[in-house]
């Protein structure tokens, strides 16, 4: 008999929900089986039809050969098979839209590896902040906090995809604040050339919460790599430092030379001279005498980023002494990306208070330093000469 208000019905659900109508039906079908094997009188062998025209459910028994070929079948439907029918549809189907919703949701955000998305803060405890994505929820493990910052409930904060785990409750989405990808993604939102690929970023170096370095080279001539990731008056470095909550960022100029790409590195601090040791992968730089603990930076910051960037060990050596400061830095690769894996670094008694800004340099060596104030509501641009 057919039944077209229950295939309207389907067909509805499939619609609201964004699932295939013959997925349902194949599902239904599945659970409609379980349901009549569990009768006394049920056949040893059966199978559960749906027509997809008429909605017409019928059961077939089958009598199989011993290599499993059927070699019979018959009409086996009970008669009180549509009241079994309709009970077993709604839970079946309530169950089937809640775990396609899950795999979808996975499927969705498991392509989303490496990208950058918006949460809103939902709770915290010691273990994880709880970040509510719209669809699907997101962890944000302790480690993956930057140290100091406070998630309010109802904040909105952006943060960077580390893995998508799949579970039987859905999708387990693994975020981080501290990833050094998370300021290349920030930079490929707020630099159309970053995005459309005009400038490209070629490594960076982050201490999350504190400062980070960002080397970048531009495909087109006409284009200064270094003006467009800081935009007009220090407008788009910064919405990223706003972003960051005030974390210090420094927009250097790639180069292919290790020389001239070390001596950037280092800025906002002039360097006299680089000698490069290749078998030992070791530049030692000299700096003016007033120059050295701008160099080395508050508590080795700036020498320990521009290892960090670089992915050579920086010896920093003033004219007229010995050597000041070694920052020894082991790195992996991905991509074009530089990131960290450990660091030892000796602490300097002269702490630089250049972290009080933030420093970039143009590709013409110009420093300009943006001046930081609480909530960074507010940019000043003053040039210095190089």
């Amino acid at each position: 008999m057919a039944n077209f208000e229950f295939l309207d019905a389907l067909g509805q659900i499939a619609r609201d929900q964004n699932i295939d109508e013959n997925e349902l039906l194949v599902a239904l079908a599945n659970a409609l089986l379980a349901a009549y094997k569990r009768r006394p009188d049920s056949a040893e062998d059966a199978e559960v039809e749906i027509n997809p025209e008429t909605g017409e459910i019928k059961v077939w028994g089958l009598e199989l050969d011993l290599e499993g070929n059927v070699v019979r079948e018959w009409d086996a439907t009970p008669e009180d098979f549509g009241r079994i029918a309709a009970q077993t549809a709604k839970q079946v189907l309530m169950q089937l839209i809640r775990d396609i919703q899950r795999r979808q949701m996975y499927e969705e955000f498991a392509n989303r590896e490496g990208d950058i998305v918006s949460g809103t803060v939902q709770q915290n405890d010691n273990r994880y902040t709880l970040l509510d994505l719209g669809r699907v929820e997101a962890l944000l493990p302790q480690a993956e906090q930057i140290a100091f910052e406070r998630y309010e409930h109802g904040a909105r904060i952006k943060v960077y995809i580390v893995e998508v785990r799949k579970t039987n409750k859905g999708p387990q989405i693994v975020v981080s604040r501290t990833h050094p990808a998370l300021v290349a993604k920030l930079f490929e939102i707020e630099v159309p050339e970053i995005a459309n690929g005009t400038v490209e970023i070629k490594a960076i170096a982050r201490e999350p919460g504190h400062r980070s370095k960002i080397a970048v080279a531009s495909n087109d001539s006409m284009v200064d790599p270094v003006g467009a990731c800081v935009g007009a008056r220090g407008s788009r470095v910064r919405n990223i430092t706003n972003e960051l909550r005030s974390e210090r960022i420094d927009v250097v100029p790639y180069s292919e030379d290790p020389i001239t790409f070390i001596q950037a590195a280092l800025a906002p601090a002039r360097v006299r001279e680089v000698l490069l040791d290749d078998v030992e992968g070791v530049a030692t730089v000299i700096v003016h005498d007033q120059q050295l603990s701008l160099a080395i930076g508050k508590e080795g910051q700036n020498a320990r980023l521009a290892a960090r960037l670089t992915g050579w060990r920086i010896d920093i050596r003033s004219e007229n002494e010995g050597v000041e400061e070694e920052v020894v830095e082991e790195v992996w690769t991905e991509g074009d990306v530089v990131v960290d894996e450990r660091v030892s670094v000796s602490e300097h008694a002269d702490g630089a208070t250049v972290d009080e800004t933030v420093l970039i340099t143009d590709s013409a060596g110009t420093h300009v330093q943006f001046e930081v104030v609480e909530e960074v509501t507010a940019a000043e641009a003053t040039e210095e000469g190089a």
